[in-house]
Parts: C-alpha cells; structure tokens; sequence
C-alpha cells in the first residue's frame, strides 16, 4: 500500500502543496509517478553484503563484463595507439603495451573509474573539460595522448555539479562533449529525446532579463510538480530544482523551446532507463553512478567535520541506472532504481526515479546556506515555493519513500524514517564521488579524480580527498584508501592540487587493493600564466549563468590543465612525458598483478608524479608514508591564504 502523502509529509514536517485546480500540463503528468503490480518474486532491497562478501548486483555485473569483453580491448588499443604517436610513446616499457594489448584476457585490462567533483557550473565545466581531454572522438585529445581513457574507463561517477555533467552526458546518449555543453550544430525538433545542450547562459535561478518572463517561467516550473504532490508523494524545494535543473541537463528542451509549457522539458526522463539508450545498450558508456548524502533527523553531529553540514558517519548513498542504495557497513542494501517510491512488495511505483530528480538530489546543497545566501541566489525560486508553502527551511531537503524502512542490522540511522531525506553529495566534505569506486567488489584499478572543490580563492586545494580518506577510514571492510595528506597546507605547500598527481604509488599486504588515484584538480591555471589572474577556471560557485564565449575558454582552459602534466621548468607549459606517465598509472595495478617490475619511463615517471608521502606545510615537514617525489616550491598566493584560516571542509560549504 502507497504511504499516505500526509503521513510522509508529517515525518518531513512539512506542508504539502494545494491539490492542482487545473489541468495537468504534458510536464506535470510526465512527472508524476504512478503505481503498478509488482512483478513476480520482487524483492524491496537486496543484501550487498559487507566485509569480504560485497556483491553488486547481477545487471551490473553482467553489463561490466560485457563492456570488458566487447568493447575494452579496442578501446584501450586505441588509447594505447594515441599513446604510441606522442614523443613519449617509443619510451614506454613493453610491459605497458602488452597489459593495454590485451595480450592475456579482457580480465587482465586495467579497470579504470572517473569521478568527477562538484561546484556548480564550475565543476561541470571543468569535468567536461578534463572528459573532452580524454575523448578518442576528439583529434586534439588523440594527439595529446590522453585519448581513448573515456572509453576504456569501466566506471563513471558524478557529484553535484559533476553530476549535472554525467547524467545529461549519458541520457543524451554519450555526444562529443563540446555537443553536449553547446548543442548539437544541425537543429532537432522540438521533442522529448531530442538534446539541446546546457543553455548555460540562461540562469538556473533567473532564465531572462525580464521580470515578467522569469515570473511566468517559474509559475510554470510550480505547475510542473503539482502532479506528483496530488497523487499523494511529498513534494520539496527539490522538485523545483529539479524541474529548473532539467530544463538544461535533459532531452527535450531548445534554446527556441525552453519557455513552451506545452512540452515536457525531460520530465518522465528517467535515471532507469538509461539502460534503453543505444550507447548504454551497445556497452559504449562507462557504468555512471551518482552520489548523494543522507540527512538524518537523529544524526550524530559531533561527528560534522569543521564548516560542513553532514556528520561523516551519515551514509552515502549512490544510484546508478539498476539499484540505488549503499556499500556502507551501516546499510549494505540497494533497492532498483525503477522502482525507486515502492515500499512494500505487492504495488510498485515507476516514474519516481526522474533523471533531473536524482541529479537535483545529488545538488541539493540548500540547507547548507543561510537564509540570507539562498536568497540572493535563488530568490525568486525561494519566494515562488514560499507563496504556496511557507517558510522553506524544513522544504530544502530531497524526499523519498525509504524502502530501507526498519533495517537496523548496521545501525541505520534512516531505519526509522518513512521518507528518506538526502542532499548534495558533498555535504559530509567529499566533494569527489570516488568511495563507489573504493567498493572492493567492483575491483577498481586506477581512478582518474577530476577535483574542482573551491578550497582557496574557488580553486582545489584536497579538501576533498582528506574527507574520504577520513571516511573511508571508519569502514575498513568495505572500502580501501590510499594515503593522501592530512591538511590542505601539504596540498598547497607540495603544488599537489596545481599540477597532476598520483597518489597511491606504493601498496603495502596490508592495501595491496587500494586504487591508484590520478588526481587533476582545478588547482589554479594552466602552467605558463604569468600569474593566478590569467586563470578563468576558479568562477563562484554560485554562478549560475554563462556565456557561450566564457564557457568555450572555460572548457579551452581546462583542456590545457588536463594535458600539461607537471613540467620540469618554470618556462615549460608541457610535460612531454605526461602521456607516457598516464598510461604508466593506469597499468600500474595490473603490472603488479602481472609480477612485473617498474622500469624505464614508468619509474622516473612515478618518482615525479608521486606524492612523497611527507607531510610539509607551514609549521615544517612530517612524516608520511610513500616514497619520495612530487614535491616543488610553494605556488605564490597560495600557502599565505592556507595560513590565513582556510581549513578542510570549507570547499563543502561552497558546492551546489
């Protein structure tokens, strides 16, 4: 039986919208889920079991090995290829081009995940940026030698703004990236699955210069989640999001269509069906996973690390096109995305699992903001759901019908609740969507981080990867961690944010399963700028808008970011063996596995690319626990804003 939208809405203490006068637009139906028989032998969630007995589910699993089997090897020969005709390429060590040869089986290629952060647009330009470096579509990105790691990646994770990035990426079936950010350049009608890129010069918050249009859109955006709240499900500030949200990062809206109330705009897009997308089906996408926090009435806030908003303790949950729930010991559960608002096994709901929905969830930083921020930024949005509810303070959260209801066996804090409230995936301060990648039973390798967290002057500084190594270190049955440094002072002091680094290196008995991360932070501009000024990539967080022409040198930027390695002279804008180094990483874990010894460029690689393990920031050098390499003077501007007060966890406060 359906939970009682009343019930629901008292648990979220919040007021339910007035019941719809009138009909119901193309949007606000699409939008509304419905109810069905359950099919035979459906199960409300499935045990994923913890410590040594992880298990993903059976879709996942059969769709991994098909796109290793299938797909793999061409793309990592490719890559291999794009290696090869670099100046580096003829250096590399045979053992590299006989793992990406695939001269054993497909189990033997590197299973490589991409994560990429969140911080707004900021972030979403900069993932696209880095994701267009790594395009085997993309001559520049061939020549530049990182092309083809896209599509020899297994996974693909997204937070936030990162997953504004992943989730239009792959419900618009895997476009270019610059199609995807700008459109593609032949018109499309005007229909539900056609793509129209991210329109970013229309405000999230305010689409128009004129009053009068902003205030007709947003009546309309009201009208377009009505639908769901009259059939009983609760209805929060996140359905506006959503329904604002979907206007740029689904199918179905033009820059000619965006105000016409008669289309859908990607309402009734939904996360499940991904998997019905020609890329997805043929095995041509990475596995996406999308990654938000939980909100807990009972949290435990003493355990909220510094200026974020979410005990780190809160479980994190992930949803990918077939199951949403976590790894985490205090969960190990999932229930399947398409059926995402059922609670019980005999009447089943679809159509909950909205594609915007789940991305607005993954970005609803709202409550992380005093009333006196939100209103500044998304004022008409705030004073519109105002007008019909109230105050919104209790509104800022993401609700769902918690099929997880009465699971207690790892302490579940939702275990109690009938509705789940989740928020922006960064909230507990990991800002980079890699713990689903940690996951033991998916076997990761090697993880490229995209980090474009604002930690000093908008800019990454490691905040992010400090979090999950904090948090991973409260599960260690379930997740395994490389050691990263412990402050954003030994990030700003070694330049391990401002130029690409690996951490990782060397593995112990003890984390001999531990990924390697390749992390590319947005850190500061591209080597070879006479000074932070000449950088574009650092915008707020909160900017909401931008042109065509700022977000195409965006984009440029970022390209450049990816693909300068770490040079070895300050007059150098280029390491001519950061191609070489790459796929030295990216072998690493099956070298290993394969009994063979770094040599050649891969060793003097890894010892220039490796965080030394040394802990040195402003108070002198420490200890740590690699070996040594990848650190260079300090970056001016940078330690002296460290100093002056910035501490982990404040790029949290600063993502959408």
């Amino acid at each position: 039986m359906k939970l009682n939208a009343q019930t629901q809405a008292a648990a979220l203490g919040i007021a339910l919208l007035p019941l719809a006068a009138t009909a119901q637009s193309a949007a606000a139906q699409a939008y509304t889920p419905q109810t069905t028989s359950c099919p035979s032998g459906f199960a409300l969630y499935r045990d994923a079991g913890n410590a040594g007995n992880q298990t993903i589910s059976s879709s996942e699993s059969a769709y991994v090995q098909s796109r290793k089997s299938n797909v793999l090897p061409g793309a990592w020969k490719t890559y291999l290829a794009n290696v090869q005709g670099t100046s580096a390429g003829s250096s590399l060590p045979s053992y590299v081009s006989e793992i990406l040869n695939g001269t054993g089986s497909a189990q033997d290629l590197p299973t490589l995940g991409i994560a990429s952060s969140g911080g707004g647009y900021r972030a979403a330009f900069f993932g696209a940026g880095t994701l267009n470096a790594l395009d085997a579509r993309n001559s520049s990105s061939a020549s530049a030698g990182l092309g083809g790691l896209l599509q020899s990646a297994t996974y693909i994770a997204g937070l936030s703004g990162g997953s504004w990035l992943l989730s239009s990426l792959v419900q618009a079936n895997f476009p270019m990236i610059q199609e995807l950010v700008f459109g593609p350049t032949q018109n499309t009608s005007n229909t539900q699955n056609s793509w129209g890129g991210w329109m970013a010069d229309m405000g999230l918050s305010e689409p128009s210069d004129s009053l009068l249009t902003n205030g007709e859109y947003i009546d309309g955006l009201l009208n377009e989640f009505k639908g769901k709240q009259s059939a009983g499900w609760p209805v929060t500030f996140v359905d506006l999001w959503a329904r604002t949200l979907a206007r740029h990062f689904s199918n179905g809206t033009t820059m000619n269509s965006f105000y016409d109330e008669n289309l859908p705009h990607g309402a009734g897009i939904l996360w499940s069906d991904v998997v019905n997308t020609p890329a997805f089906a043929s095995y041509n996408i990475p596995f996406p996973i999308v990654v938000v926090d939980m909100h807990a009435p009972n949290e435990n806030d003493s355990n909220v690390i510094t200026l974020d908003t979410e005990p780190i303790t809160n479980t994190v949950f992930e949803f990918n096109p077939y199951e949403m729930g976590s790894f985490d010991p205090n969960l190990a559960a999932f229930t399947q995305t398409k059926y995402l608002g059922t609670t019980n096994t005999s009447v089943c709901v679809t159509g909950y699992d909205q594609q915007a929905f789940v991305t607005g969830s993954s970005s609803a930083l709202f409550n992380s903001f005093n009333s006196q921020a939100l209103s500044s930024t998304l004022g008409p949005l705030l004073q519109a759901i105002e007008g019909v509810i109230g105050n919104p303070d209790d509104l800022l959260y993401a609700a769902y019908p918690n099929p997880f209801y009465g699971v207690t066996t790892g302490g579940f804090l939702g275990s109690n609740q009938t509705v789940l409230t989740l928020v922006d995936g960064g909230e507990d301060g990991e800002n980079l969507p890699i713990q689903p990648l940690f996951v033991k039973a998916r076997g990761v390798d090697v993880i490229i981080s995209i980090d474009a967290t604002a930690d000093i002057n908008n800019y990454a500084a490691g905040s992010a990867l400090i979090a999950t190594q904090n948090r991973t270190s409260l599960f260690p049955s379930a997740y395994s961690f490389p050691p990263v440094p412990t402050s954003i002072q030994t990030f700003a002091s070694q330049n391990l944010a401002d130029r690409p680094t690996f951490f990782g290196c060397n593995t112990t008995s003890s984390n001999d399963t531990t990924p390697l991360i390749i992390y590319i932070a947005n850190g500061g501009p591209p080597a070879g700028a006479s000074s932070t000024s000449d950088g574009i990539t650092n915008t707020a967080t909160l900017q909401l808008s931008y042109n065509d022409t700022f977000a195409q040198s965006f984009i440029d930027q970022t390209f450049a970011i990816a693909t300068q390695g770490r040079p070895s002279s300050g007059g150098d804008t280029k390491d001519g063996e950061w191609p070489a180094c790459v796929a030295c990483a990216v072998v690493d874990r099956a070298r290993g596995r394969a009994g063979q010894e770094r040599s050649g460029v891969c060793q003097s690689c890894f010892e220039r690319y490796c965080w030394s393990g040394v802990e040195l920031d402003a108070t002198g050098p420490g200890t740590g626990g690699q070996s040594s390499g990848a650190v260079g003077a300090v970056r001016p501007g940078l330690l002296g804003a460290v100093v002056g007060g910035v501490v982990v966890g404040l790029g949290a406060m600063l993502m959408l």
